[in-house]
């Protein structure tokens, strides 16, 4: 390591923020090539090696995941799959003809030979073989051939194919697993987010550096995260949708911290101080609460492993990883940019004021006047709007939506039509019902549960008990209704909690109830028990990190439950939008369904963080002012002025990015992205601006007291600068007694 100049290590003294601001400013052109090198390195690295993303997932324990095992351990790959390969279906409806005349069974036999010599097909059953007798619709003019496909394998060839047979009279469709498109990038959908954040930087600040900044500052940050995950990927176990989530919540807080860090540096340079002091002040108070909020996104984020599946964890690791790499562009590349730039991210005529050491902020003190003087009011107000918008979640209901939700038009909602049409709606979601029956008085008892079954509700087919090896039996049952149909979830309770109990009494047979349908309410379920879990866990923790950097019981308390009603908010948003369908369509989503089981996990773990950055930015505001003088009411309003302005922007421009992702076409994205960005607007204009601070007005001095046991205990974590505080000591610790 090259040695420091003098003026160097006389940067180095001091306060280890300031140090670090200081020596970045001075060693600007250092700092820029070593993240531009760094950015290289991991480009061509993620090039050379590409992504080892995989699909897999590790279900929890269930009466799924134990069907699936047996079946799995019995080697009958017909049910399970190997991993190496995937199946899809290729369906035709004839119009006013049946599928076995001359001329349709000539012309289908000839387009599944054409499929069956394509790259990646491995295997292709077609309805008029033996193996595939089943495959025909009971009135004759409908059938559909199964496709077995290698993974990864191009399946546009085999849906071309399939496209040349369709006509006037014949409809034909490409479905199933191997057609299904994954739910994987964003499709660029976050560029018009990133364009309206900097039209609302541009329009805020008059300057086109400083609307720059943020936005380059935080796509550099996600950038290098993005190819440290494609890397990671190889290492542990991720899935393509990490991608997308980590540039969701990479970008929102990416272009926001970097906001609140500028917005501080130019209010030093108006306050008439030097570039590099402008630099170190706003690092030691913005860039620490940056930091801070980054520590308590990426620690809501990885608490996500309570849930115990993979898929999430995955996510949530690519998240964190992303959020990282923004706080450390945000603290390391952002001052040397500014130190570069200097004073052109103010405007011409801010430059001319650059000597004023005030700065109005009308409508902010306008807004924190009407709050103080009316707490008690806008408590109310604020709690009863939240709750409004949070009624919703009480009807929501976890699950799995299924191809007759999508959009008409498309190619999954088509192949759903022709396929329900000819089968019934419950096609695609059978149930394998996997039995051990080691003795002729329990397979007695399983040939007379299969003849109970037609019997037992929405039951539309059962099959006869089939041996599947290893002396396990396994009967079919096809629903009535689609997957995500409540009749059909029903169904599979009433047979696990009623019928097979009563069929196994008495025996030694046991009976395990399987199929994707049946795994998809196992962990939707699964889940949600870890649901609460999950919430005290990382409320606790924000509690906990808030108490130590404010030294304060009673707005980290205040923090965690507030937070609560915005993750609420956004639940109760999804549910209305994407289960109700109240607008579902706007998103190009198709008709209302179930909410994802990933959503309400991502949800309250990325919005607890993002909520916590907001009360981290206001509350080290109002304290930075209460150290200073000692006046709870002036601080409140002080804090809510100077911070108003940026939380609006910061606010303005996640929803801009979130909501870009509302339009992904992509459901499980677009409601993350919707909920994210209703969940952003409440927290910002309702809790934090208008909650937050009638409670602190009613709470007094009783804001700032904290046991004097755990003042001795506890380590000091420092979020804004040091600063002297009044000649008397304003925090009441004595307040709470030990």
């Amino acid at each position: 390591m090259a040695r420091l100049k003098g003026s160097d290590r006389d940067y180095l003294k001091g306060d280890p923020v300031e140090r670090l601001a200081r020596l970045c400013a001075r060693r600007r052109f250092t700092v820029l090539g070593g993240w531009v090198i760094a950015l290289l390195l991991l480009t061509g690295l993620a090039v050379k090696l590409g992504s080892g993303f995989t699909d897999s997932t590790q279900t929890p324990a269930s009466e799924s995941a134990t069907a699936y095992s047996l079946l799995d351990k019995a080697g009958h790959g017909g049910l399970v799959s190997s991993g190496a390969t995937v199946t899809g279906n290729i369906a035709w409806h004839v119009a006013g003809a049946s599928i076995t005349s001359p001329g349709v069974e000539r012309d289908v036999a000839a387009m599944l030979g054409r499929v069956a010599h394509l790259p990646g097909v491995e295997a292709v059953v077609s309805p008029y073989s033996p193996a595939g007798a089943g495959q025909v619709s009971s009135s004759g003019n409908t059938a559909y051939a199964t496709v077995t496909l290698a993974k990864g394998a191009d399946v546009k060839p085999v849906e071309a194919a399939a496209g040349q047979l369709g006509s006037a009279a014949i409809d034909v469709q490409a479905g199933g697993a191997a057609f299904t498109p994954a739910v994987g990038a964003s499709e660029g959908t976050e560029a018009v987010g990133i364009l309206a954040a900097l039209l609302i930087l541009l329009l805020a600040f008059r300057s086109v550096w400083a609307a720059a900044l943020p936005v380059i500052t935080g796509i550099t940050g996600v950038g290098a995260g993005t190819f440290a995950v494609l890397l990671g990927s190889h290492v542990v176990s991720l899935s393509s949708t990490s991608l997308t989530m980590g540039t969701l919540i990479g970008l929102g807080v990416g272009i926001d911290y970097a906001l609140f860090i500028v917005n501080r540096y130019r209010k030093a340079l108006l306050g008439g101080a030097s570039v590099p002091d402008a630099i170190a002040a706003a690092l030691t108070t913005s860039g620490r609460a940056v930091a801070f909020a980054g520590v308590t996104v990426i620690a809501a984020l990885l608490g996500m492993v309570v849930v115990n599946l993979s898929l999430l964890t995955g996510m949530a690791e690519a998240a964190a990883v992303t959020v990282l790499f923004t706080v450390a562009s945000a603290t390391t590349l952002l001052p040397a940019l500014l130190a570069i730039l200097g004073t052109r991210v103010l405007s011409r005529r801010r430059r001319a004021l650059a000597s004023s050491r005030s700065a109005r902020h009308p409508l902010a003190a306008r807004w924190a006047g009407l709050v103080q003087r009316a707490p008690r009011r806008a408590v109310a107000l604020s709690l009863l709007t939240v709750v409004a918008l949070a009624v919703p979640v009480l009807s929501m209901r976890v699950g799995s939506a299924d191809s007759s939700s999508d959009p008409a038009g498309s190619s999954t909602r088509a192949y759903y039509d022709v396929m329900s049409g000819g089968f019934g709606q419950g096609f695609d979601a059978p149930l394998l019902l996997v039995a051990q029956a080691p003795d002729a008085a329990s397979r007695q008892a399983l040939a007379k549960l299969a003849a109970r079954l037609p019997s037992a509700g929405d039951v539309a087919s059962v099959t006869a008990p089939a041996s599947a090896g290893n002396g396990l039996e396994v009967i079919t049952v096809v629903p009535k209704t689609s997957a995500q149909a409540v009749a059909t979830s029903d169904l599979v309770t009433q047979l696990r909690h009623h019928v097979i109990p009563a069929a196994e009494a008495g025996t030694r047979l046991h009976v395990y109830v399987g199929g994707t349908t049946a795994s998809t309410i196992d962990m939707s379920g699964a889940l949600m028990s870890k649901l609460p879990l999950y919430l005290v866990l990382i409320g606790l923790l924000g509690f906990a990190l808030l108490a130590l950097a404010f030294r304060s019981i009673l707005i980290p308390l205040t923090g965690a439950l507030t937070s609560l009603g915005s993750i609420l908010a956004g639940l109760g948003a999804i549910t209305a939008i994407f289960q109700f369908g109240w607008g579902a369509s706007l998103f190009g989503v198709g008709s209302a369904a179930p909410v994802s089981f990933i959503i309400p996990v991502c949800i309250v773990g990325v919005v607890f963080g993002l909520s916590t950055d907001y009360q981290v930015f206001l509350l080290s505001r109002i304290r930075e002012e209460w150290q200073r003088t000692g006046d709870n009411a002036g601080a409140i309003r002080r804090g809510v002025i100077e911070t108003a302005r940026v939380i609006g922007m910061a606010m303005a421009i996640m929803v801009c990015v979130f909501g870009s992702f509302g339009f992904s076409g992509q459901r499980i994205v677009a409601s993350i992205g919707v909920g994210m960005a209703v969940s952003v607007i409440v927290d910002a204009l309702l809790v934090r601006l208008t909650l937050v601070p009638a409670l602190m007005q009613l709470a007094g001095r009783w804001n700032w007291a904290y046991p004097r046991w755990a003042e001795r205990l506890t380590p000091r974590l420092s979020i804004e600068a040091p600063a002297a505080p009044h000649r008397e000591d304003p925090r009441p610790s004595a307040i709470i007694r030990s």
